[in-house]
């Protein structure tokens, strides 16, 4: 695609949206969610979101689709190749799935969305080709994606910060006021530190989100893939504000070769009212879809999963998988310029016309995963059972608070080498015991983060839970909404980062007019799933005053700390809750 046929298809989407056709139930749009270990596609009725079919397809490499080094515990890759394979065989399965309903056709798909995890860059030749897919480089860990958990990058992620506070204080306003090791330019910068070979091969890098898209339109050239100002803004410092991609001078502060790469990238970053393209011939073959069918501009997961959660003002949607992402949207001015530790405050990042907010934990999910999986040697069942054992248990009666760092912190100290701490253990401490410390710590970590946002002006009336473990786990439900003292409601749908994906492709298609529009026709939220209760919240209350203790004595920089009291503490809370 060349930039002429970009400007045309940039025209033509005004034109889709000045004549929004009615939505039909014979009109479907397909999301397709890139996760952290899996590919999924969805196909919902444009008119009402109804989810007609859905497949998963687990990436096939490495441990659950991870790429891992068991000398460096920051190493996460994952191959390229692998999201096209699962992609194919998802969107195929759900597609067969789909022509067993009645009014079901292919060609009545009419718009394609497609989200992923990120910061998740992916180094390409002069052809937009993974360099991970050819032959030379595929046992190369430097040349595949280098997935969002990877955090290799942590002492280039610091200079970065010290550079811009010093040069560049407005790049860091943006992004909380610290560069984090999970974002774009700390690992392409570890790439060039690393493997400099990889790094001189790559023309360009381009996010997983904008990736995805750019080949099912058959973008031959890095320089013509559409960009989001999702990925952009959040992870790479892009802002028209000062040009786009942080300047030369800055970047050749950092490494010579980072400000040469800056004209091999891009100069331009759009919401969701621009489209990524139009389904190319190969792919509509590989897919059993129409080719032309409008791509909407790709986005991270748990952005669109906020679309399919119905934000708004006053909601903070909480997609919580294996880690957990915190969305929000607000109006210009209504926030401070800065909010420390958080991954950005970005206009149109989210829903056009609003400023995106970000937030997150590294890890949720992985942790119980970790417990329950590598330490108990347990499966699925074992889940359930833990679950169950755990719920039987007051609040406080274990006497154990946990740090949720497993995996660093993400919001809001903005540290990858942080770790996991359990204060409280006896030897009559149970499997399942820990179990629920490591959920209280999961949702004391919440707590901060929305008291966080609040104290910035960021307004929370509303906070709607999406994601696998929101679905299936009404003890962490519960417990949150404890913890927090806030109602949760909690999204309808197994998939929400599909089913705003295809959302958003509903808008690409002309078919609703406006995201709002698309929203109150295709997002599914259950009202008040989950209330506090006021005993609860009370005990609660005091063992996060136990938690912010620890959480903010291993802050950096952060106040010095007497820890001498907190198992006491503890045991007092252990004792008043029996």
């Amino acid at each position: 695609m060349t930039v002429k046929q970009q400007a045309a298809g940039v025209m033509n989407q005004d034109r889709i949206e000045r004549s929004s056709r009615a939505p039909t139930p014979m009109n479907f749009t397909l999301g397709i969610d890139f996760g952290t270990n899996s590919a999924r596609a969805l196909i919902v009725s444009c008119a009402d979101g109804r989810e007609v079919a859905t497949a998963v397809a687990p990436y096939p490499s490495g441990r659950e689709g991870i790429l891992l080094d068991p000398k460096n515990r920051h190493l996460a890759r994952q191959r390229p190749g692998d999201y096209l394979t699962s992609m194919q065989a998802c969107v195929t399965q759900a597609v067969a799935a789909a022509a067993r309903v009645k009014g079901f056709q292919p060609s009545r798909i009419v718009g394609i969305g497609v989200d992923a995890t990120g910061s998740s860059p992916i180094p390409v030749d002069a052809r937009n080709h993974a360099l991970g897919q050819q032959a030379r480089w595929r046992n190369d860990l430097s040349a595949q994606c280098w997935l969002w958990k990877d955090h290799t990058g942590w002492q280039e992620a610091a200079a970065i910060t010290e550079a811009a506070r010093a040069r560049r204080p407005e790049y860091v306003a943006a992004t909380g006021g610290t560069y984090s090791s999970e974002w774009w330019w700390s690992k392409l910068w570890h790439c060039l530190k690393v493997s400099p070979r990889v790094f001189a091969a790559a023309e360009s890098w381009v996010e997983l989100a904008d990736w995805v898209p750019s080949l099912l339109a058959g973008v031959t050239s890095p320089r013509d893939v559409v960009r989001g100002i999702c990925a952009a803004g959040h992870k790479a410092i892009f802002s028209d504000a000062w040009g786009g991609l942080p300047d030369e001078e800055f970047l050749r502060s950092l490494d010579p070769a980072l400000a040469s790469l800056r004209s091999r990238l891009y100069t331009r970053a759009v919401d969701g009212n621009t489209r990524a393209g139009e389904l190319g011939p190969e792919w509509a073959q590989r897919l059993g879809l129409a080719p032309g069918t409008p791509i909407a501009i790709g986005q991270f997961d748990v952005h669109y999963g906020a679309v399919a959660c119905d934000v708004r003002e006053g909601t903070l949607v909480k997609v919580i998988g294996t880690s957990t992402c915190d969305c929000a949207v607000v109006k210009s001015g209504s926030i401070t310029p800065l909010i420390p530790g958080i991954c950005g405050a970005v206009p149109g990042s989210i829903l056009p016309g609003w400023i995106g907010v970000e937030a997150g934990q590294s890890a949720v999910g992985d942790i119980f995963k970790w417990w329950v999986e590598e330490i108990c040697g347990g499966n699925a069942d074992t889940h359930a059972a833990l679950a169950q054992q755990a719920a039987a248990q007051p609040p406080g009666a274990s006497g154990l608070v946990a740090l949720d760092w497993h995996n660093g912190n993400r919001t809001i100290l903005v540290d990858p080498l942080l770790t996991g701490t359990l204060v409280g253990l006896t030897l009559s401490t149970t499997r399942a015991e820990i179990y629920r410390a490591l959920i209280e710590g999961t949702a004391f970590g919440a707590r901060v983060i929305i008291e966080r946002l609040r104290e910035h002006g960021v307004a929370i009336r509303r906070i709607v839970c999406a994601g696998g473990i929101a679905e299936k786990n009404p003890l962490l439900m519960q417990i949150y909404a404890d913890v927090t003292g806030c109602m949760l409601d909690v999204s309808a749908s197994g998939q929400a980062c599909a089913l705003g994906s295809a959302i958003g492709a509903a808008v690409a298609a002309g078919v609703h007019k406006d995201f709002p529009a698309a929203q109150k026709a295709m997002a599914r939220v259950r009202r008040n799933a989950y209330r506090p209760r006021p005993r609860q919240r009370k005990i609660y209350h005091a063992i996060y005053a136990e938690y912010r203790r620890l959480h903010d004595a291993f802050a950096a920089n952060g106040p010095s700390a007497d820890l001498s009291a907190v198992m006491k503490h503890l045991l007092e809370i252990q004792r008043s809750s029996q």
